[in-house]
């Protein structure tokens, strides 16, 4: 299946049918797609990082990318810096690309009853591509091809 395809598929059943959170979603599908097997406990800790449990704080998908790239590293060998450094490279990266890494930004209508829905489900296949192919890019780095 096409990448685009799978990231929206899974997007639309993650939050319509599982309802499940950004950071949570996010963390699957790259999983997913780099053939990442994760612990519940990893899903159990991304719980409250949609915005900082609704707060507006960080972005779910920054977090959910921020901790893919510490288990995807670690699952490879890949020292502490390194992997600090691909985080810091992220976060610049999603912020020159989406303007913000703030949920309340991203998200301005905010949480609650007058906002039904998952809003944020076009957002959300636009950063889990970018996402990974962030992950991927590294990937190549790291391999030369």
């Amino acid at each position: 299946m096409p990448l685009e395809k799978l990231i929206c598929e899974r997007v639309a059943q993650y939050y319509w049918q599982d309802d499940i959170n950004c950071a949570s979603a996010s963390l699957k599908i790259l999983g997913e797609i780099f053939d990442v097997d994760l612990q519940s406990q990893v899903l159990d800790a991304a719980l409250g990082m949609h915005g900082a449990g609704e707060y507006g704080a960080q972005c779910g998908l920054v977090e959910g990318g921020l901790m893919f790239l510490g288990i995807w590293g670690r699952a490879r060998g890949c020292s502490d810096g390194k992997i600090i450094g691909w985080c810091n490279s992220f976060a610049r990266d999603f912020e020159a690309r989406f303007g913000t890494l703030l949920c309340k930004e991203l998200r301005p209508e905010g949480f609650g009853p007058h906002n039904p829905g998952h809003p944020c489900e076009l957002l959300s296949r636009n950063a889990i591509a970018f996402a990974g192919a962030f992950v991927r890019a590294i990937n190549e780095q790291r391999t030369g091809l």
